[in-house]
């Protein structure tokens, strides 16, 4: 049933987002990736993992919050199906880190999608990045760690609602960086928010600018 799923499930979230995928100085492989990406909409997970090739797809693991994921058996099948990673945010300790799950649980098999701002971001503003991703880097040196900017997908699901709208967007895959020797922490969580805001696609840069002059005209 769920060979039969994976493929459908790929299929229609690709269709209802109307995804683009573009790989910029990164190409698609099955070495073990940490894919970190801005988080605007709860179908950033199941939209990225779909729009991955067939054979990365397969090994890739999206990192989800458990309290949304668990809410009724439709979600909890679809969740099943793409193998997602499910972190209880209620049930963080010391001894049992998110971090130190996902390395479990990876093993030297699977890669992982993660959203460094750790919820979604209703803002429109990137937030800062919390430290699990430098966590992540320090603990597996060997992980490449590719920046994913996901562009409109708030759109296609708004707050509220159910259903997706379907709408076009674009996911930007780029070149893969790793944790340098002399960075500490807050350098290399700057670091990386710059990598994903470089991804934005051509064109969204002057849009975002026009939009904040509006607001700052209208205030």
């Amino acid at each position: 049933m769920k060979q039969i799923t994976v493929p459908t499930l790929a299929f229609v979230a690709k269709m209802l987002s109307g995804a683009t995928v573009r790989w910029v100085d990164c190409e698609p492989d099955t070495c073990q990736r940490v894919y970190f990406a801005n988080h605007t909409s709860h179908l950033d997970a199941l939209v990225l993992w779909a729009s991955l090739p067939k054979r990365i797809r397969t090994l890739t693991r999206p990192v989800a919050a458990a309290d949304y994921w668990i809410k009724g058996p439709v979600r909890r099948y679809m969740a099943s199906v793409f193998n997602a990673l499910l972190i209880d945010r209620k049930k963080i300790k010391v001894h049992n880190s998110p971090v130190d799950m996902m390395i479990r649980e990876i093993g030297n098999q699977y890669s992982l999608i993660v959203f460094p701002e750790g919820g979604r971001n209703l803002s429109g503003e990137m937030q800062t990045f919390k430290s699990g991703l430098y966590h992540l880097a320090r603990k597996r040196p060997d992980l490449e760690l590719v920046p994913v900017h996901i562009d409109n997908l708030n759109r296609v699901m708004p707050k509220g609602e159910f259903l997706p709208v379907p709408l076009l967007s674009c996911i930007s895959i780029g070149a893969p960086i790793f944790l340098e020797s002399h960075e500490n922490k807050v350098q290399f969580l700057t670091r990386a928010r710059e990598a994903v805001l470089k991804m934005r696609p051509p064109g969204e840069e002057q849009l975002i600018a026009q939009h904040e002059l509006q607001a700052e005209e209208q205030a």
